[in-house]
């Protein structure tokens, strides 16, 4: 057996032997492959259709690792038979054996998408998808004690976030309530944890922000007690970690109360619960600190604060507090060391080149325009403008302490500034300086500092010409105003101020149509520049184009709300338009503004006496007469009042004053006589006029009156009065004669006359004309000793008050480049602004 074996084996070598050939093809072989992988023809491969039919390609390959899993020890069975299961020798059931009639799957050699229980007639199906459509998706049981839990987490996190929205827009009443109600939402939160037994989860960040945002909102609607007690509920509370920095917040509302040396106690319990790591946080409490001190007037240890600051973080405020405590306690010195530091503090931002293109590449000017604009280089500017800001004020503060004199202060300061990084505001100093001048009335030194800017650069020149010449405009020196306002515009043609003061110097020539120019072309360069609309509503008044002048003032009112000058200018236009029911509105406005102004009150009473309210007139006369009692316009129009309604008594008063104003004036005295005659006190209706005769003998009223009452009363001194009456009578025939021969004399020439004797009548109808109105009562009383009555009063009628500008007589006149208006003491000019030293 073992020869047949070798022999046969000796065959299938000699079947593998290749006799060599002549020539080899060494492309050969390159298209011969296994067959096995032909799946063209394995219908017809026997093989394997019997092991697709059979169990024989799905049994699981045969192991003999464990004892009694030989493969001996279980026998094949086809996929239509049944399997017998065989345990182990450890009584463990076969791996694929059937339990219960259900086949367990050989999870560590089956693929996926089959089972190990198929059966004739299944189709492959590895998705599953002849099952049918998935069933749907359980719903949540809200009923659960967890779920209740998310949803009360869920409603107060939104109640929370809806208070900070409440609060960003201003609704402060309402993101307090949102608060509350968040606070309410949390507290049922713990109780609905502590009844399902999970306390020991309460989510302390959410107790947290309910918490801090209710103090906030309390601190907000400024219900300070409230907010400390919830800050003071967080801040007891050991379970929230770094609380106590919350006594800062604690610290600002004491000092809200001016509770001060709780505020200082807060501000120090919280910087000694910070950490040296946040160094910038500190830093602001401790500044916090010194502001606090100042204000409390312990400057020393706000100095202490301020030093230490600026010796670790220096920054712009801290070295402008320094300098004020310094100033508060008088300290030269230390004046100027910390005016030194505070123009040294490095503000940290870039030059203002590199907004600049410098090259043709697209690209870069690209990216700088995008930059030029944007958010960080407003922060920088508005940076630099603070920085500025409180450079000039602490130079113009300490400049007169620092040495004996103002103007050597000034300079010292003008030096330093000019060796920094702010070298451009020595020039703005050196003009403060000249304003100075002005605040002391030295006006020459003014002048003398400003003109040393004329062969400055054009910035400063402008400027110090404006200033110039809005001197010069006050002084009334029209031609050097001219002049100055003339170089301003040459210096800089857009300074809207110097246009304005050009407009002045041609308004007071009455060139008003040249004024009407200048004043456009500076609104045209800034048009928020009141000082030029409200000239040119001016100068269209002058014009009589009064809707234009009425558009000006509206447009001028809609900037400046509460300008009583606007609204009286506005009531003025008005009555020019014939609306008295529009004008006495705007008074009343201005009334609203100015509660005390005796001149617009008195004018609100002559337009109420011109629609005939004599009520309202009287109520208004009356009020300007008890805040001006010596308008004697006003005066006349109460004592006329009151002897129209019949109470003379009253009147008395008037015109008694009326005397003491005008004491030259004989008919306010005849008036005194004329009240006591009407309330029938003739004794003294009598001694008056006595007393009228003896300071006016020639006076021809008071004889008559006095011949009258001597007679009525049967006196003695009746005739001697009487022969005095004919002889002023006599003398006033022959005066009047004379006046009239001269008359008939010169009219001869004037038939001949010029142009400058017309003007000469045109002046004496006009003085007339002014006269007539303080002669009406005394010409009315001419005509009483003729009247069948001898006591008649002359009619209230004809007593009438004329209007005077309620701000004075500058109304009218127009408003020089400056920004605010020019008082005694104050010569602020519009390039300065509000660069005045504090007050």
């Amino acid at each position: 057996m073992s020869v047949l074996l070798h022999n046969l084996s000796r065959e299938r070598e000699m079947e593998n032997v290749h006799l060599a050939v002549e020539e080899e093809d060494i492309y050969s072989g390159y298209n011969d492959y296994n067959p096995t992988f032909d799946s063209e023809e394995l219908e017809n491969d026997v093989g394997f259709q019997q092991a697709v039919r059979t169990s024989h390609g799905r049994r699981p390959p045969m192991t003999a690792k464990f004892p009694g899993t030989a493969i001996g020890a279980r026998p094949l069975a086809t996929a239509f038979g049944a399997r017998i299961p065989l345990a182990s020798s450890m009584g463990r059931p076969m791996t694929g054996a059937v339990q219960d009639g259900a086949a367990r799957p050989m999870t560590a050699v089956r693929a996926a998408g089959y089972t190990s229980s198929l059966t004739r007639g299944s189709t492959f199906d590895p998705l599953g998808q002849s099952k049918g459509p998935a069933p749907p998706l359980e719903g949540k049981n809200e009923d659960t004690p967890e779920e209740k839990i998310k949803i009360l987490e869920k409603k107060v996190n939104d109640l929370i976030e809806e208070s900070c929205m409440a609060q960003s827009i201003g609704a402060l009443q309402l993101a307090l309530e949102k608060a509350k109600e968040a606070g309410r939402k949390e507290r049922a939160l713990v109780r609905q944890r502590e009844q399902s037994g999970n306390a020991e989860h309460i989510n302390l960040d959410l107790t947290y922000s309910v918490l801090l945002n209710l103090a906030n909102q309390y601190a907000n609607n400024e219900m300070y007690p409230e907010a400390l007690n919830s800050y003071q509920v967080i801040v007891k509370n050991k379970m929230f970690s770094n609380a106590g920095r919350l006594k800062v917040n604690m610290a600002n509302i004491y000092v809200k109360q001016k509770s001060y040396p709780k505020a200082i106690k807060f501000y120090r319990m919280a910087l000694d619960q910070i950490s040296n790591a946040h160094k910038e946080l500190r830093i602001k409490i401790m500044q916090d600190i010194g502001v606090v001190f100042v204000r409390m007037g312990q400057y020393s240890d706000a100095i202490t604060s301020f030093e230490h600051i600026m010796s670790e973080s220096p920054n712009i405020k801290t070295g402008f507090n320094l300098i004020l405590c310094y100033y508060a306690i008088g300290d030269r010195e230390r004046m100027k060391k910390a005016f030194q530091k505070l123009i040294s503090v490095p503000l940290g931002i870039d030059d203002e080149d590199k907004y600049i293109s410098s090259n043709d590449d697209n690209d870069s000017n690209m990216v700088i325009e995008a930059i030029k604009n944007d958010k960080l280089h407003q922060m920088e500017r508005n940076l630099k403008v603070l920085a500025e800001k409180y450079i000039m004020t602490a130079a113009k503060l300490i400049a007169p302490a620092i040495e004996t004199s103002f103007a050597t202060g000034f300079d010292w300061c003008v030096d330093i500034v000019k060796s920094s990084q702010y070298i451009e505001l020595a020039n703005d100093l050196e003009i403060n300086k000249a304003i100075t001048y002005l605040r002391q009335k030295d006006f020459n030194q003014a002048v003398e500092t400003l003109k040393t800017f004329e062969k400055k650069d054009s910035r400063v020149k402008s400027a110090a010409a404006t200033n110039l010449s809005f001197l010069y405009f006050l002084e009334k020196d029209y031609d050097q105003a001219d002049r100055y306002a003339d170089l301003a515009m040459t210096a800089d043609r857009y300074n809207p101020a110097a246009l304005i003061n050009k407009g002045n110097t041609v308004f007071v020539k009455q060139d008003y149509e040249k004024a009407a120019e200048f004043y456009k072309e500076a609104l045209r360069n800034d048009s928020s520049c009141t000082e030029a609309l409200y000239n040119l509503g001016l100068t269209y008044k002058k014009l009589n184009r009064l809707d234009e002048a009425l558009d000006c003032f509206l447009k001028l009112h809609a900037i400046l709300r509460n300008s009583a000058q606007v609204m009286y200018q506005l009531a003025n236009l008005y009555e020019l338009l014939e609306d008295p029911q529009q004008a006495i509105e705007w008074l009343i406005q201005v009334l609203s503004v100015t509660h005390t102004d005796p001149q617009a009150l008195a004018k609100l009473g002559e337009l109420y006496d011109s629609e005939g309210d004599k009520s309202q007139a009287f109520q208004y006369y009356y009020e300007s007469f008890r805040y001006y009692p010596s308008n004697i316009d006003v005066i006349e129009w109460l004592g006329a009042y009151y002897i129209e309604t019949q109470f003379c008594e009253k009147a008395i008063q008037f015109f008694e004053r009326a005397t003491l104003i005008q004491p030259t004036q004989v008919k306010w005295q005849l008036m005194v006589a004329s009240c006591y005659r009407r309330s029938g006190n003739y004794q003294k209706a009598l001694e008056t006029y006595k007393d009228i005769h003896r300071k006016f003998p020639e006076n021809v009223e008071c004889l008559r009156f006095l011949v009258r009452l001597c007679t009525d009363m049967g006196l003695n001194e009746v005739q001697e009065y009487a022969t005095k009456l004919k002889k002023v009578e006599k003398m006033k025939e022959i005066r009047e004669q004379r006046v009239k021969s001269g008359r008939e004399s010169s009219s001869r020439g004037r038939r001949e006359g010029s142009a400058g004797s017309a003007e000469t009548d045109v002046k004496a109808d006009s003085a007339h004309s002014s006269s007539t109105k303080g002669e009406r009562l005394s010409a009315k009383m001419r005509s009483l000793p003729g009247s069948n009555e001898p006591y008649e009063a002359s009619s209230p009628k004809e007593i009438d008050a004329s209007y005077v500008d309620p701000l004075g007589p500058q109304m009218e006149r127009p408003k020089t480049g400056a920004k605010r208006r020019v008082e005694d003491d104050d010569f602020a000019d519009e390039e300065l602004g509000d660069d005045l030293l504090p007050e």
